[in-house]
């Protein structure tokens, strides 16, 4: 599998379940359709945006509208399958898959330009965050960035393994396979066992 098509298929995954996310936290909001396909989209597209315009390339979206509609994907089986949905209770879940895919496909376009490893883990960990951020104060929500401890780091911990890989004799594919793993599994293990990093005493 090329590169060009790996990041693609790992991009739209991202943005269905980023917007699913959205939309699941705009159906709990009880917001009506327009209100939860429109939040849907914040976590869909806004990290990859912020992420390209810092590397002032164009705005994926602009240039690949199918995906918003992937974006509109999520929304409405959150918005028409909201009981189903709510009943695996799959925010966190659907958020840390999201997270996992983002921070490897935001690392990856900083690879391909020619960045180093510091801008590499930055535009993984934005593009993975920062639409999340956007979500969450749209939503009048305490941010899961500043909430969870171990969400960030997931995603630049991610970021890190994939640059480790590409950077080796390991193929693109290997690459993005162990950044997504060990992003979601890290991501994953914080929701079960409630981890957490150092906080100051008193």
């Amino acid at each position: 599998m090329s590169p060009e098509l790996l990041l693609l298929l790992a991009d739209r995954a991202g943005t269905f379940v980023f917007a699913l996310s959205g939309g699941v936290a705009a159906v709990r909001l009880r917001m009506d359709l327009f209100g939860v396909v429109m939040l849907s989209f914040l976590p869909a597209v806004g990290g990859g945006t912020l992420r390209d315009l810092l590397l002032d390339q164009p705005v994926f979206w602009l240039e690949d509208t199918v995906v918003l509609g992937f974006a509109a994907a999520g929304g409405l089986v959150a918005f028409f399958a909201a009981s189903a949905v709510d009943a695996f209770k799959p925010l966190r879940w659907a958020d840390a898959m999201g997270l996992a895919l983002f921070a490897i496909t935001g690392a990856a376009k900083a690879a391909e330009l020619g960045y180093g490893l510091v801008v590499v883990l930055l535009m993984g960990t934005i593009t993975a965050t920062f639409g999340g951020l956007l979500r969450d104060v749209v939503a009048n929500r305490e941010p899961l960035i500043f909430k969870e401890d171990i969400y960030a780091t997931a995603a630049m911990f991610g970021a890190l393994i994939y640059a480790i890989l590409v950077a080796s004799p390991a193929t693109q594919t290997l690459a993005f396979a162990g950044g997504c793993v060990a992003a979601f599994l890290l991501r994953g293990a914080a929701i079960i066992w409630k981890l957490e990093l150092p906080k100051p005493r008193g």
